[in-house]
């Protein structure tokens, strides 16, 4: 099991006010959550308003699984935010649930 997470930065060039970057930033993050079952949040550039940071994050089976997932949000980011998206970056934990639970193998 993997725990894939990712941070987006996104440029909003009309946004003249903190209200119209936020109006923005929480429709993208509703239609993350919604799509794809991530969680999403702005994680960062809460006080530029033409500028934010998303952060995401889901669980999945293995690295391909994850690549893919990853992929489709992307996809989905760049074709769906009222503005451009201008970098990201991602990182995967791998996660051993018989370590994490206690299971040995006797």
């Amino acid at each position: 099991m993997l725990v894939a997470v990712a941070l987006f930065e996104i440029h909003i060039e009309y946004a003249q006010s903190l209200k119209e970057k936020r109006m923005v930033v929480k429709s993208l993050r509703d239609k993350l959550r919604s799509r794809f079952e991530i969680s999403a949040a702005e994680v960062g550039m809460q006080d530029l308003h033409q500028r934010a940071r998303l952060g995401i994050s889901f669980v999945a089976l293995d690295d391909a699984g994850a690549d893919a997932q990853l992929e489709k949000i992307i996809d989905f980011i760049e074709s769906n935010v009222d503005g451009e998206l201008t970098g990201w970056t991602s990182e995967k934990l791998a996660f051993d649930e018989e370590v994490a639970l206690g299971i040995t193998g006797a």
